[in-house]
């Protein structure tokens, strides 16, 4: 597999005064000398048109000639060359390139819509002209089918396993897979990838309304655990200091009646109503 090299070509403003200075040599010969020879210089200044050429910043031209690579021409300017040569373009500016929305099934077998959005730009120009056939294709086809695997990779969502990476929860590391995967298929066409990373998610619409509730009565039996938890502490904490300060005698009947109420009122929806004893504590 050949490499890209880069080619020196002359100075194309050198060259532009030669070809002047037969253009105008060939009139003068024609007119003064009135010579159909002069004629000729005319066929060698029209030969040396095709060989200038201009190179803008972050382009590049890749020279070939009668089918053979000599080389490549990254430097900005004005210049010339053999006029045989083909002179094939090749950007190398940064492109955005924003994947359209597929639906495919996540590692769980869930349908979910995804996109990516991904810098790219042309390292190689010898990869990018010859080694694919269109290498603009091949990045949106290559972009496509990394999305897949990435998504058959991992789950959307983890009810179960908040220590799993899922697409939701582990985008750092999602993006970088995601990132090394183009990297390498991309490698082929002479293309770095500068960013990747996922741009839309979302569960296919047919699932999605059931994946919502599912969300939502997972939050609600995370927040009650939490509540139980924190309320189960502050029972505890009570008392331990009713019973370190000694400010009442409760016997284990009294205390299993103090846990209940407050747990009820500390776990409840909605505020607790007061209710005022005017009898003993066994009334």
């Amino acid at each position: 597999m050949k490499n890209e090299k880069p080619f020196k070509p002359g100075s194309g403003f050198g060259m532009l005064a030669i070809a002047f200075l037969i253009f105008f040599g060939a009139i003068a010969g024609l007119v003064l000398m009135r010579s159909p020879y002069f004629g000729i210089l005319f066929l060698v200044f029209f030969f040396m048109l095709p060989g200038f050429f201009v190179v803008q910043p972050n382009q590049s031209r890749v020279l070939i000639f009668f089918g053979e690579y000599r080389g490549s021409v990254k430097k900005n300017g004005f210049f010339w060359v053999n006029p045989f040569f083909s002179k094939k373009k090749i950007s190398l500016r940064a492109h955005n390139f924003d994947s359209e929305r597929v639906k495919v099934n996540d590692k769980l077998g869930n349908p979910i819509l995804i996109s990516v959005i991904l810098v790219w730009q042309v390292e190689e120009t010898y990869k990018a002209a010859f080694e694919v056939n269109d290498y603009t294709h091949f990045v949106r086809v290559q972009t496509d089918a990394a999305v897949r695997k990435l998504a058959n990779t991992y789950a959307y969502d983890n009810f179960e396993d908040d220590s799993e990476i899922t697409l939701r929860s582990g985008m750092e590391e999602v993006n970088h897979d995601l990132e090394t995967e183009l990297a390498e298929r991309l490698a082929i066409a002479g293309i770095k990838v500068i960013e990747a990373r996922i741009g839309y998610l979302a569960y296919a619409e047919e699932i999605a309304s059931a994946m919502l509730q599912r969300q939502q009565a997972t939050a609600i039996v995370a927040a009650r655990y939490k509540i139980v938890e924190g309320a189960v502490g502050m029972v505890e904490s009570a008392l331990e200091e009713l019973n370190k300060k000694q400010i009442v005698d409760l016997d284990e009947e009294k205390k299993a009646a103090m846990v209940s109420n407050l747990m009820v009122v500390l776990c409840s929806d909605k505020s607790a109503s007061p209710v005022v004893n005017t009898g003993t504590l066994n009334h």
